[in-house]
């Protein structure tokens, strides 16, 4: 090849660098450096905490900063010295750890505590629709704050990731104090829950075959119990049975088959949920005064009312009533009472969450990509955005994709 179409071909290739280039634009926004504070805890028998030594030293590793109220994790066994070894700034004054850019708890704030917020902060807690009042939300609103309830989040397979695991702690751990109250030791009826050879084993009736009922049967049946479980949804009964991967006894509402199986049993778990208002009250006072003597209920919707007719309001401190001879344990916040388990728990979904927002930019970024944090937002830079408060109040309420889009 000639020396001169060489050249040539040098010149097309020097004018092709020189025209335009198409650039890819970055989307992902630049890592933004989170100030995070976690306070102690001030509602009732609340001892769960948001974040384990660990994740917080995660966090730290990530470049964030995490300010942690003195004691916030001794309801969980955790100390201020575990914290401090994993690089969280343990604060004595309540005020200064309301100071940082993010604020997560488990209970919803106060008044006295939205009161130390910041304007513009992010708020991770519970909401809690069942003692939620117009006030606090006014107060929230007047802070522009931007709030997620916990309980709304969802996974990736658009499961209520908080709800199933705390569910999963209550099923389990159910079982686990109807097994102290039936011994001697609580004045119980002096079973073993279970059974042994040549014992009859004990009955236990589940009311519910959500995710509360399927964890209280796997873990009753693996204790040897007979477990009856009764659900009005077909669907609910058969996804238990299919789940728990055992033949038990199901069967829908049948009120006959129901107050034969109630009398007769020596455990009633009632675990029957609502999806917006008060549990269904399905067992009368006349079947509980019918129960043998020193059964035991165990009714973990009490939070919503509870399913028996019978069931009142207790807690952590003085769990236990009887009537009609029949033990009632009706704590409404019985993951409290394995704090640790459900500290880790917890953990587990909100340090990735808090890592997406440092790494997307912002919680803005985060919302508009992940539908999961997306249903959990309440409150948006002030405006309220979820409509069943806005109903039940009477607020206007916005739609949060516009708000977004509006903010971009």
């Amino acid at each position: 090849m000639s020396s001169g179409i060489i050249s040539g071909f040098s010149d097309i290739a020097k004018q092709a660098m020189m025209q335009p280039q198409e650039s890819l634009l970055e989307v992902k926004s630049k890592k933004n450096q989170l100030y995070i504070g976690i306070p102690k805890e001030v509602s009732f028998q609340e001892n769960r905490v948001p974040l384990t030594p660990l994740s917080v030293a995660l966090l730290v590793n990530n470049g964030h900063e995490v300010l942690l109220e003195s004691n916030a994790g001794q309801a969980a066994n955790f100390s201020d010295k575990d914290y401090a070894d994993q690089g969280g700034q343990i604060i004595y004054d309540t005020k200064k750890v309301y100071e940082a850019d993010i604020i997560i708890k488990i209970a919803p704030p106060t008044l006295q505590e939205i009161e130390m917020m910041k304007p513009g902060q992010l708020l991770i807690s519970t909401l809690q629709m069942a003692t939620l009042k117009a006030e606090s939300i006014h107060a929230l609103m007047a802070k522009k704050i931007t709030a997620l309830s916990f309980e709304h989040l969802r996974d990736e397979g658009n499961i209520l990731t908080v709800v199933r695991a705390m569910s999963e702690i209550v099923g389990a751990t159910s079982i686990l104090i109807a097994a102290e109250y039936l011994s001697n030791v609580f004045e119980g009826k002096g079973l073993m829950l279970g059974g042994i050879t040549g014992v009859p084993p004990t009955e236990i009736v589940i009311l519910g075959a959500g995710t509360v009922g399927e964890y209280a049967a796997r873990t009753a049946i693996s204790l040897g119990a007979e477990v009856k479980v009764f659900d009005p949804s077909i669907y609910k009964l058969r996804r238990l049975q299919n789940n728990i991967g055992s033949r038990v006894f199901t069967s829908v509402v049948q009120p006959i088959v129901l107050e034969k199986a109630i009398t007769t049993c020596d455990v009633a778990i009632g675990a029957l949920r609502a999806e917006d208002g008060r549990s269904p009250c399905i067992i009368s006072e006349a079947t509980v005064s019918n129960m043998k003597r020193d059964s035991v209920i165990i009714d973990v919707s009490i939070d919503q009312g509870g399913c028996f007719e019978t069931s009142e309001v207790t807690n952590h401190t003085h769990p236990v009533f009887r009537k009609y001879d029949v033990i009632h344990y009706c704590v409404p916040n019985i993951a409290s009472r394995v704090a640790r388990t459900a500290t880790y728990a917890l953990t587990n979904i909100f340090a990735p969450i808090l890592l997406d927002i440092g790494d997307h930019g912002g919680i803005k970024n985060v919302i508009w990509q992940k539908s999961g944090v997306r249903n959990a937002v309440y409150i948006y830079q002030g405006h309220l955005t979820n409509k069943h408060i806005g109903d039940r109040f009477s607020i206007p309420c916005k739609d949060l994709d516009l708000l977004i889009v509006s903010h971009r």
